[in-house]
């Protein structure tokens, strides 16, 4: 028994498998008008094909509270109806063919009104300038010399985003989705505040570690009290700015000693799974990337604290998966890149590890 192949139960949900579809952003929704931010047939069929290979959790891009939370005028968000009904088109479609639908919940901070990835390399839009908008974060710094000065938002502003992180959950719960996954990586809102890089403020929300976390904890508690027993939520960290690793780099920012304590907290308010990556906060961090780079974060802080871990990064091959969950250092892989290159590797891979994986009625003759 292949056990990456070997279903994983968190709470009252059983996943399938350990082969889990990372979130990615496609840049693809409208813009603006009623149909804003509102998935169509390309997202569909990106999550739909990857149910149909055999992927045992499928978690949607970054998936924004509000317009303003987005990271660019073309991604996903789950703020009113429309949305909540595309999306249960979709979930209905991933539960039918055997994959577990998840949602990532997100806020892009200092980091919103970004060009796709493929115009200007993802450039800022500046205020006012086709559909750009002014973003906002924990204080008042760009992320870098080409992008908007955030504004810094106030303690009341803070306590409506919590809001809005619940208000999603609940919207998400109602579309179908079973999993819901909190963002707190890659230098988005959440990141910045658990960060000294970003968090300069010296209210309740800046300064000390416990202050640095409580804005991400209130989100937890939020999502969690509509969010339903029976069923997990994750939390996707940036396990390490790459500041303190890098002796020629003097900036202050989260470490992994940060990310282990910080999984503890997260444990008792609830979390049942830290989604672990690295990176994306402090442009210009040194970054020594290549196949399991980042298992070593994940692998960490399933040992020092029991909380269940996802690893990520440059997986590519049915044998590396394979061997970070027999060797204990994850419960799961998250797929990227790969999967956008082969929707069916998990279908392949069950075939290269003499396993059994779901297969759609209409492919059994192949």
């Amino acid at each position: 028994m292949s056990a990456l192949f070997e279903p994983l139960t968190l709470r009252s949900l059983t996943i399938p498998n350990r082969i889990w579809m990372a979130p990615m952003c496609m840049y693809s929704a409208a813009p603006d008008g009623p149909e804003q931010g509102v998935p169509n047939d390309w997202h569909f069929q990106h999550l739909a094909s990857r149910a149909a290979g055999g992927t045992g959790l499928i978690l949607t891009e970054a998936t924004a509270v509000s317009p303003e939370g987005r990271i660019s005028p073309y991604d996903l968000g789950l703020w009113n109806d429309r949305q909540t009904g595309a999306f249960r088109r979709i979930t209905d479609f991933l539960k039918a063919h055997g994959s577990v639908p998840g949602i990532q919940i997100a806020h892009a901070g200092r980091k919103a009104s970004t060009e796709r990835t493929w115009v200007d390399r993802g450039a800022a839009i500046a205020p006012g300038e086709g559909h750009g908008w002014r973003p906002v974060g924990p204080s008042p710094l760009a992320f870098d010399e080409a992008s908007t000065e955030p504004a810094e938002l106030s303690a009341e502003e803070i306590q409506e985003i919590v809001g809005q992180f619940a208000a999603t959950a609940r919207r998400a719960l109602e579309a179908g989705f079973e999993v819901a996954e909190i963002h707190g990586a890659h230098g988005y809102l959440i990141n910045e505040f658990l960060s000294p890089y970003t968090n300069r403020r010296t209210d309740e929300y800046g300064g000390s570690y416990e202050n640095r976390t409580r804005f991400a904890l209130e989100v937890v508690d939020a999502v969690r009290a509509v969010w339903p027993e029976e069923l997990p939520v994750f939390f996707r960290i940036s396990a390490t700015d790459w500041l303190s690793e890098n002796a020629d780099d003097e900036r202050e920012g989260w470490t992994a000693e940060d990310t282990v304590r910080f999984a503890a907290d997260l444990k008792a308010h609830g979390v049942d799974l830290l989604d672990t990556s690295t990176g994306g906060n402090a442009p210009g961090a040194k970054i020594v990337a290549g196949p399991d780079y980042q298992v070593p974060f994940a692998e960490r802080v399933k040992k020092e604290t029991g909380l269940p871990v996802g690893a990520v990064g440059l997986i590519t091959e049915a044998q590396q998966a394979e061997k970070i969950v027999v060797d204990g250092r994850a419960d799961a892989v998250l797929i990227g890149r790969e999967l956008l290159r082969d929707p069916y590797f998990a279908r392949n891979a069950a075939r290269e590890l003499g396993a059994d994986v779901h297969i759609p009625n209409p492919y059994h003759r192949s």
